[in-house]
């Protein structure tokens, strides 16, 4: 409380302060300038937190604050982490969709890519033995024309060799007739006819064959 001037006037009677004595003041003496006892002066109270007179005030402010945050983390806070915790549960779902989507469409395009490799190397053997079998027919129809042009020329040189013989045969008759002919005149100094001098050679020419 604060000090009145009667009282601070009365205050000397009662006991010197240390103001005018210039010493400490004693147990039970009031400063005059708060008015308060020299045992409070000193620090002689109870830290506050530990007063047990502040206790419920304390426990109150307590429930207030807990309350507070507790609607706090309610309302604000665990909606928050809660919906960021479902959003990147969601991201990563979809995540993991996703990436399932792609593996199935990656082996599937894997097994078209197989399917149509094993399909051109098929029609691609497929392929070579049409195109080795048209080259072997092509090349035996090609021998069988070859073989038959040399035959046709064959022939015609047969049939053109037997002419010739044919034709040299009958010259050299009428070579041997005149042959004949000009011997048998050196010889005998007399003509002999064509039918003589054929008979003739006629007839050394089969004895000759026989």
């Amino acid at each position: 409380m604060f000090v009145t001037p009667a009282y601070a006037e009365e205050a000397p009677a009662e006991g010197q302060t240390h103001t005018e004595t210039g010493g400490a003041p004693q147990t039970g003496e009031l400063h005059t300038e708060t008015g308060v006892p020299s045992e409070a002066g000193h620090g002689g109270g109870v830290f506050p937190p530990f007063d047990q007179t502040t206790y419920p005030s304390q426990l109150l402010w307590l429930v207030i604050t807990f309350g507070l945050f507790y609607m706090l983390m309610q309302k604000v806070i665990v909606p928050r982490v809660g919906g960021i915790l479902e959003n990147r549960h969601d991201r990563i779902a979809q995540d993991l969709d996703e990436a399932a989507r792609l593996k199935s469409e990656a082996d599937a395009a894997i097994e078209t890519y197989e399917r149509e490799l094993s399909a051109a190397k098929a029609k691609a053997g497929q392929i070579a033995s049409e195109a080795r079998d048209a080259a072997k027919a092509k090349a035996d129809a090609e021998r069988t024309a070859i073989e038959a042009e040399l035959a046709g020329k064959v022939a015609a040189a047969e049939a053109r060799i037997s002419d010739i013989k044919a034709k040299a045969f009958a010259e050299v008759d009428a070579i041997a007739g005149e042959t004949v002919t000009a011997i048998v005149e050196k010889l005998i100094g007399a003509k002999v006819t064509k039918t003589e001098v054929k008979s003739a050679v006629a007839s050394l020419t089969g004895k000759q064959e026989g």
